[in-house]
Parts: C-alpha cells; structure tokens; sequence
C-alpha cells in the first residue's frame, strides 16, 4: 500500500458504531493520531503502532504531524470523534495541505456524527430539513453564530446544537434559547443527550421554555421546528407523509 493519511471517523464512541471501513483504516496504518480520549476508545486497535496523542486545541499540530509521517512513507490514521468532516479533523489536515501546497493521499473515512447517534436515541427529530450549529465561539465570533442561529430557526429548521456549553463557556446555550424563543413556542419539544452510546448515557425530553442552560461539551440539543411532536418517549418531526397519503389501512 501506498503512504496515505486516512482521516477517521470513529463514531460517538461504542465499539459497535465504529464502521468496518474505519477498523480497516486504522488497523492498516503505521501512525495513529488524536486527541488522548478519543484514543482511548480506540485501545484495542493501537497494538504495535505509534500513537501520538495531543491535547484539546493541539488541532493544526495534529494536521502538521499527519503530514510528516505521511511524507516520510508511512501510512497515517488521525482519528475523530463521530464524523470526522462535522467539526472533525477532516478540514484542519486537509486545510493544511492545501495551504502548504502539498501533495499527500487522503481518504477521509465517514463516522456516525453526533447528531445522528443522538436522534436515533430520540426517535426521529430530523426527520425532515434541518441545520447543524455548534455554540463553540472559540473560533467562530459569537455575533456570527447567533445571526445563522436565528436564520436557521425563522425558517424553520428543526436545530441540532454542538458544544452548547463548558466550564469556560456557561452563557451560550441561554443566549440561544432566548434567540430561539423569538420564533418558537415554549412548547417546542427538545431533546438532550449526553454521552450517546458512551457510559453515563442520559436522554431527557424538554421543551424550549424548560430548556436548561446547563449542558457541556458531552452534550447535544436538537430543538424541534413547528411541526415537531412527541408521543412517549420519542421526539418526532414528521416528513409530510400523512398531508399527502392517507395513513388508513390495514397496517
């Protein structure tokens, strides 16, 4: 095999969501690289390779050693949590890169990214258009993300919202829901999950006027649009079948 870096998604974190194309990826590389827990969740996979780990905020030092090793002739895993092109690693190696000019194989492995791990815990909140916003304004101005915030709701797209809070950062998920409520009934169902598929799982049903701002970096809230509705534990936004085709029958 050729010297490459293959760019991994590793999924929310069971073992039984990381996908075959991913175990094959970094079971077949020389060099795997990541933050130190998502490394951890990896540990079965990692037996005689070199792992380099680093740190929350180490991103660019990870695209930089990626490209070392892979210029060198090795082959390269950077592993990232859920889907590694969603807030992932995907956009810091390949950004690299293209800025250095270089020329390095890549193949960027899709991973189930946390929207998608948390609606499946939910029932089916996406079920119709939605939009994917993190409240992280560590490298995104804060008056950016409230404006595309408060598109996103005025049109009426069910909302997911990555990192909607941290020790350091305790006021962004209040300022969203006072945004939110703008064009939202209080009643708008919400879901909030924390941990999907890891340890310490917990999914809670709420509304957007009993939406609590206390959520961290392990969390993910997905407010529903208009449509939304629930019926027991599910949180449902329908697709539009029943305005079109009757839902009478036999079945």
């Amino acid at each position: 095999m050729r010297a490459r870096i293959y760019i991994v998604g590793i999924g929310p974190g069971s073992r039984e969501h990381l996908t075959p194309r991913a175990v094959e990826a970094i079971s077949s590389s020389e060099v795997v690289i990541g933050y130190r827990p998502y490394l951890r969740q990896i540990r079965e996979l990692l037996g005689g390779k070199r792992v380099v780990e680093a740190g929350m905020g180490e991103e660019l030092r990870r695209a930089s050693d990626a490209v070392r090793h892979a210029l060198t002739g090795q082959r390269v895993a950077v592993v990232s949590s859920g889907d590694a092109g969603v807030y992932g690693m995907a956009s810091a190696v390949l950004e690299y890169i293209a800025r250095k000019k270089l020329t390095v194989e890549v193949e960027v492995v899709p991973g189930i990214t946390s929207a998608l791990a948390c609606a499946a815990l939910l029932g089916s909140p996406l079920g119709n258009d939605f939009a994917v916003i993190s409240l992280s304004d560590l490298l995104v101005p804060w008056e950016e993300i409230e404006r595309r915030l408060e598109h996103a709701v005025a049109a009426d797209f069910v909302v997911v919202l990555y990192n909607p809070g941290s020790r350091r950062r305790s006021w962004q998920l209040g300022r969203a829901k006072e945004v939110m409520l703008r064009y939202r009934s209080p009643a708008t169902p919400v879901g909030v999950v924390r941990n999907a598929s890891r340890e310490d799982e917990s999914v809670v049903l709420t509304t957007l006027g009993e939406l609590e701002a206390l959520a961290d970096m392990l969390t993910t809230v997905i407010v529903g649009n208009s449509r939304t509705f629930t019926y027991r534990r599910w949180m449902i936004t329908p697709r539009g079948y029943s305005s079109k085709y009757s839902m009478e029958g036999d079945g």
